[in-house]
């Protein structure tokens, strides 16, 4: 079972602090801490907006450059696509404690009858549906990150290449464990077809995560200065 995540509550309140208004030593303390909240499946969201912050940073360094005038359109977009990815993972740390709040709810419902018992079974099945469809979201929101890391990588301010180097490490972390969160959750669905499907669903965005982030590393490691993308975005 993935850790647990779930949102910091604020002195004298009941109403959950939202993950993105902790500081970052707030949020790091409640990591380490031995309460289960928050843990992979959050941290693995924060890997991602990291990453893409880091995206977002190199774009508007190299953005009005003449330098990379002929990359403007592709390195727009990059800064867009950074930007709302960061509240996309921001947003995807919430929904995935809220999941896994409801699992957990669920697997302490009483199975004292057989009564209790298929109702728990039912409550528990439809509830790590959701905790597993959540971290899949976040795998898929890796993807569309490292696309963007890869189409800056040569075509950007050289002097913060090393910056897309550590965005593609950090965007593979954060895929890497969201998945496990997503296969954690999947035994618990009793649905094998769903459980294909999503399996077969993480195999294709990791394999393109892993070929993505180490395409990064070739251009960068290699001081390869790239063409503009056919398509210009």
């Amino acid at each position: 079972m993935p850790g647990v995540e779930s949102p910091a509550v604020a002195a004298g309140s009941s109403v959950p602090t939202p993950f993105r208004a902790l500081t970052l030593a707030a949020f790091l303390e409640r990591l380490a801490s031995a309460e289960p909240v928050p843990g992979g499946g959050s941290a693995s969201a924060v890997a991602g907006a990291l990453a893409a912050a880091l995206v977002t940073m190199v774009a508007r360094l190299s953005e009005g450059r003449p330098a990379y005038a002929e990359h403007e359109a592709a390195i727009r977009s990059a800064a867009e696509t950074g930007a709302g990815l960061v509240e996309r993972f921001l947003d995807l740390a919430e929904a995935d404690a809220a999941a896994y709040g409801r699992l957990a709810a669920a697997l302490r419902r009483p199975r004292s009858t057989a009564e209790e018992v298929e109702e728990r079974r039912a409550h528990v099945r439809a509830a790590a549906r959701q905790a597993a469809e959540v971290p899949l979201e976040a795998v898929d929101a890796c993807l569309v990150l490292l696309r963007a890391v890869e189409a800056l990588a040569g075509r950007s301010n050289r002097t913060a290449a090393s910056d897309l180097v550590v965005a593609s490490l950090l965007g593979e972390a954060g895929a890497e464990g969201a998945a496990r969160n997503v296969e954690a959750n999947l035994p618990f669905v009793e649905d094998e077809a769903f459980a294909a499907l999503a399996r077969t669903r993480l195999a294709a965005a990791l394999t393109e995560v892993h070929d993505l982030a180490a395409a990064v590393r070739r251009t960068v490691d290699g001081g390869e200065v790239r063409p503009a993308r056919a398509s210009g975005v």
